[in-house]
C-alpha cells in the first residue's frame, strides 16, 4: 500500500449549514460502536481466511483446521467470534459441526472488499 498524504484546506472556515445537515443524519454513538466492532472482526487474517473458505462451501471444523493448517481449537475460537458477530451460522450433522456464511450480506462484503483491493 503506497503512502499518500491527505490534503487540507488552506483556510479554516466551517460551513455550518453542511455541519448541521450531516450531524442530523449521523448515527448514534451506540450504532457507531457496533459498526466499528463489526468491522474489527474483518481485521484478522485468520478470520478472513475462514470467511473466504466459507464463501466456497459449507465446511466442518475439522476440514477448516486441515485447510488452514491450524488446530481445531484455534479454528473454534475464531468461529466463536464470527458467530457472535452474526457472520457465520452452524448446523450439527451427527458428530460433525458444519459452518456457513450467515447470509448473502457477508458474501457481498467479502466480494466487494476483494474487488476494491484489486482495483
Amino acid at each position: 500500500m503506497k503512502k499518500t498524504e491527505a490534503e487540507c484546506c488552506d483556510v479554516v472556515a466551517a460551513h455550518t449549514d453542511i455541519i448541521r445537515e450531516v450531524r442530523a443524519k449521523m448515527p448514534g454513538e451506540v450504532t457507531i460502536q457496533e459498526l466499528a466492532d463489526f468491522y474489527k472482526v474483518f481485521g484478522d487474517a485468520t478470520r478472513i481466511r475462514i470467511l473466504c473458505a466459507l464463501l466456497q462451501a459449507e465446511v466442518c471444523v475439522c476440514d477448516l483446521a486441515e485447510l488452514l493448517g491450524m488446530s481445531q481449537s484455534a479454528i473454534s475460537h475464531q468461529l466463536r467470534i464470527l458467530k457472535q458477530m452474526k457472520l457465520v451460522k452452524n448446523r450439527r450433522e451427527g458428530k460433525a459441526v458444519f459452518y456457513s456464511l450467515a447470509d448473502g450480506h457477508i458474501q457481498t462484503i467479502i466480494s466487494q472488499g476483494m474487488e476494491h483491493i484489486s482495483e
